[in-house]
């Protein structure tokens, strides 16, 4: 799950030498030495489950991958947990699979989506409350028709970094997809999986991590890896598209359609269905709405009034509020704002979810209740499968969102490419250059943290062939699969993309 600055993602690269010098202090030679002893701990479980109608016989294996630095000293243990049907079969397809943040442990995709057991926690935007939390059987697991690997960097779940090992060599968009890159072609060695099918996937930062990683496996000079599927869930690709910048007009936007939908969800618009709802508000904003922000000031009163008048009908917001903020709503003020006549404030992961701030001033709310509401139950099923079910054994705490994301390296190239983070290109050359590959990007129209409209603008630019992307939606938000008709969906769109290679 997660992406942004408030949840989702995830994080982990390449390595950097680690060289002790006579000058080292004590405590640092122990460091070096005790990375250099370092044991990969590997647990492995026989298990049997029904998944898309078939029973399937798998085993499950959760083990850490040890990344080294050039001077062959360990600097970083990765902790994969994957799922293979037994007998194996070489010429299966196989899907690695991670979240996002950056810093967001796999417990998203794995407790709520495609693992073979499921955390069961309210489908209807409801908080999910106390534990016990029921851990249940999951027949919407792919492992009718994909292996599956689940992949924690460093800084991630139990992944962490060893000894001496630099966070600056790890922690970035492209030193973490060399190291995600690194473990996939050592898992593919390991498992003798070189000639399967071969899928990739992410949620949230982990679609920006699927495109980055993607041009590491595709574009290597040795060791290439070419890819049958990219599977993006909740897609961030063009970090402009979503810049709450003063100045940076795209992101009202792009932004414009996730406010219709949630307005029209809570009653505070009218449209025969959110499919045409979205569609009537993408083509408003990428049409009038965009010219009258690009007119600036510039703009005439009666243009003005005319944009006013159909900004408060897709937003729900009235047209004073929409004058005072000069036309231009954040998604910050848009959660506050939509129900404060109730009191109440919507989520950002998915605006289905209302919560109660501790009074109804402001302007933004207080926390985030599509979030709070789900995280509890995730963290203890994670907890209990894998320590309990799975045998790891570990007092390393579990990190679900890691604490690694201010110390991350957004840079891929020069001081213009920089300005904003824009890893759609890699997607466009991975497309140009393997007629093999396609794209499956799943999104909730009710997801502020990717809205769907951004996804769609950062895949449509120039370079991009259209023909092998396909869009599917779903009625919740960031984490459609929370809902269980979406998790359905969900499973069987990634089930047919599977299959039709």
């Amino acid at each position: 799950m997660k992406s942004g600055p408030s949840i989702i993602a995830l994080a982990l690269a390449v390595a950097a030498p680690a060289i002790l010098h006579a000058q080292d202090k004590p405590d640092d030679k122990a460091k070096a030495e005790k990375s250099a002893d370092y044991e990969p701990q590997v647990r492995t479980s026989k298990l049997s489950g029904t998944f898309g109608g078939q029973r399937v016989n798998y085993t499950a294996t959760i083990g850490e991958t040890i990344l080294k630095n050039k001077d062959g000293v360990p600097e970083a243990a990765v902790v994969t947990t994957s799922y293979v049907k037994e007998p194996r079969d070489p010429g299966r397809p196989v899907t690695f699979l991670f979240n996002g943040g950056p810093g967001s442990g796999t417990v998203w995709l794995m407790m709520g989506a495609f693992g073979p057991k499921r955390v069961a926690i309210p489908s209807d935007a409801r908080d999910d409350g106390a534990p016990p939390y029921p851990i249940v059987d999951n027949p919407d697991a792919l492992l009718d028709v994909t292996d599956i690997v689940f992949i924690d960097p460093p800084g991630t779940g139990f992944s962490h970094l060893i000894g001496k090992a630099d966070p600056k060599d790890y922690y970035g968009v492209t030193q973490d997809a060399k190291a995600v890159a690194e473990v996939i072609r050592r898992w593919l060695n390991d498992n003798g999986r070189w000639n399967s099918p071969k899928y990739l996937g992410g949620e949230s930062y982990g679609t920006t991590r699927s495109a980055a990683v993607a041009n590491q496996l595709m574009n290597a000079t040795f060791n290439d890896v070419a890819l049958n599927g990219i599977i993006l869930i909740s897609t961030v690709l063009d970090f402009a598209a979503g810049a709450d910048t003063p100045g940076n007009e795209l992101s009202y936007i792009t932004n414009l359609p996730s406010m219709a939908v949630t307005a029209l969800y809570h009653g505070k618009a009218s449209a025969p269905s959110v499919e045409a709802f979205a569609e009537e508000a993408r083509q408003w904003a990428i049409g009038p709405y965009a010219t009258a922000l690009l007119k600036g000031q510039k703009l005439p009163g009666e243009e003005r009034a005319a944009i006013r008048r159909e900004l408060a009908r897709f937003t729900g917001l009235s047209e004073t509020y929409l004058e005072q903020a000069d036309l231009r709503v954040t998604p910050a003020r848009f959660y506050k704002e939509l129900l404060r006549d109730r009191g109440l404030t919507v989520g950002r992961l998915d605006s289905r979810y209302t919560g109660r701030d501790y009074d109804n001033a402001g302007e933004s709310p207080d926390n985030d209740p599509s979030f709070y509401g789900i995280d509890a139950g995730y963290t203890a099923a994670i907890n209990a499968w894998s320590r309990e079910t799975l045998g790891f054994k570990t007092d390393r705490e579990y990190q679900s969102i890691g604490r690694i994301g201010g110390q991350w390296d957004w840079r891929i190239g020069g001081r213009d490419t920089n300005a904003y983070l824009n890893v759609a290109p890699y997607i466009g050359q991975a497309l140009r250059e393997n007629s093999g590959l396609k794209v499956l990007v799943a999104q909730g129209w009710y997801d502020f943290a990717t809205p769907f409209f951004a996804a769609e603008y950062a895949l449509s630019r120039t370079g991009i062939p259209q023909d092998r992307i396909t869009y599917t939606y779903y009625d919740a938000g960031h984490m459609m699969y929370i809902r269980d008709e979406d998790r359905r969906k969900l499973s069987d769109d990634v089930r047919a993309f599977i299959r039709e290679r």
